[in-house]
């Protein structure tokens, strides 16, 4: 098992270039399964992630190749099989998706209750289900599996509200208006997510054949087709990476331009680097941090609450690298996550560097420190990790952050990326 050593105390400077969305990569390629023609998916990250989605495809028998520019074919079978692997599945929660499209191509889908990152608490798939209830599926459990019949004649659209008690389900719209692209009639999802990586997914959609209205509101139309096709189609950039390394930038004082991103998708995000005194430029397609002294009593960032929502909310996803920033913050900021309560398992190894935090219910205090020490500490899901090599950048001495895979499904050679900023980490085997 490997872990990353990062050397703190070195400003970072210099210019990195964000990959595609690894959120939205994995459905775009999960509705190769509704068309028999080949998909090419450009701008593709190289994560373990898209790695286990190919494995997925590959097992429904799919053709799934990376192509020596990058991009990624995938081309599904004249009839691909009905059932996967129950270990491809479990690795992650975004392999789910095929259940949609799988169902609407053949008529049925038998798919592995999903794994992928432990976020404090049980996600249930009940918005999947009363989606394709709604749309004429029987939808039972039965060994671990979800098993999802089509009726005879096929999905048919219908008006249906799959919003949560803590928001939009991403997933749960993607798999729906998949599904819905090839059931007969009109389709109405109330509720609906407006996240970037849904909006792309739409975008393929329509460049697919699909035809599809109100993408980026709560209300997406969707009137099905007789077939869909099969489109050449670049993901966008991915804003939580875009996010992390501007964050690092902040917490290290240096300038980083941060290149091939979309600042819209990171408005939220930016007000807050503002109102916590983080000196940030922005362009068309770039953000860029300016040097500072983020240790200096004058240029210390400021104390700046957040509470997590959905698009355009401030994103979970960057909730553990904010609280990793706001440590070096001059007093006590208060972070609210309201996407998923118990996802706070970073806590205690922030901690472990010497970060004054503590939770009280759903809200987690955060205390501003002069100073964090290196330490020994072990990633618990993807974000997490990332916060601690944050973190490390900026704490006395050496951090070894353990369980290293769980960084690997969601930023590409992130060691190499940070190392050409000036950053001093390094990949190692773990004793």
């Amino acid at each position: 098992m490997e872990k990353l050593v990062v050397e703190g105390g070195l400003p970072l400077a210099g210019e990195v270039d964000v990959a595609g969305s690894k959120n939205a990569v994995l459905p775009v390629l999960a509705a190769a399964l509704l068309t028999r023609e080949p998909l090419r998916v450009g701008n593709a990250p190289r994560l373990v992630d898209v790695e286990s989605m190919l494995g997925v495809l590959r097992d429904l028998g799919c053709e799934a190749v990376r192509r020596d520019d990058g991009s990624l074919a995938v081309q599904a079978p004249s009839s691909p099989s009905q059932r996967t692997d129950w270990e491809l599945v479990a690795r992650m929660r975004a392999s789910f998706c095929v259940l949609g499209p799988l169902v609407a191509s053949t008529g049925r889908a038998e798919v592995s209750l999903p794994g992928g990152c432990a976020l404090g608490g049980f996600r249930p798939i009940d918005i999947h289900r009363k989606g394709l209830e709604a749309l004429g599926a029987r939808v039972n459990i039965e060994g671990g599996y979800v098993i999802a019949e089509a009726p005879s004649g096929g999905l048919r659209g219908a008006e249906m509200y799959l919003g949560t008690a803590f928001g939009s389900s991403v997933t749960g719209t993607a798999n729906v208006m998949m599904a819905a692209t090839l059931a007969r009639g009109r389709t109405v999802i109330q509720g609906a997510s407006c996240e970037p990586e849904i909006v792309d997914l739409g975008h393929c959609l329509q460049s697919m054949g699909a035809r599809i209205d109100g993408l980026g509101s709560p209300r997406i139309e969707i009137e099905g087709v007789d077939e869909l096709h099969g489109p050449d189609w670049d993901v966008i950039p991915d804003r939580i990476e875009a996010g992390t390394y501007a964050i690092a930038g902040a917490m290290t004082g240096g300038r980083v331009r941060v290149r091939g991103c979309r600042p819209e998708h990171l408005t939220t995000v930016l007000e807050r680097l503002r109102e916590a005194r983080i000196p940030v430029e922005v362009g068309a397609d770039w953000i860029e941090t300016q040097a500072f002294d983020p240790r200096s009593p004058d240029e210390r960032p400021g104390p700046t609450d957040i509470t997590t929502h959905p698009f355009p909310g401030f994103p979970t996803d960057l909730q553990a690298q904010w609280m990793a920033l706001m440590t070096m913050a001059e007093g006590r900021s208060v972070i609210t996550e309201r996407v998923y309560p118990e996802r706070y398992m970073h806590m205690a190894e922030l901690a472990r560097l010497g970060a004054d935090v503590r939770r009280e219910g759903a809200l987690a205090l955060v205390c501003g420190t002069p100073r964090l020490s290196g330490a020994h500490v072990t990633a618990s899901d993807l974000r997490a990790s990332a916060a601690l090599v944050l973190a490390g950048l900026v704490a006395e001495g050496e951090t070894h952050i353990h369980r290293v895979y769980h960084i690997d499904r969601g930023y590409e050679c992130i060691e190499e990326r940070l190392g050409a900023l000036g950053a001093a980490i390094r990949r190692e085997q773990a004793e």
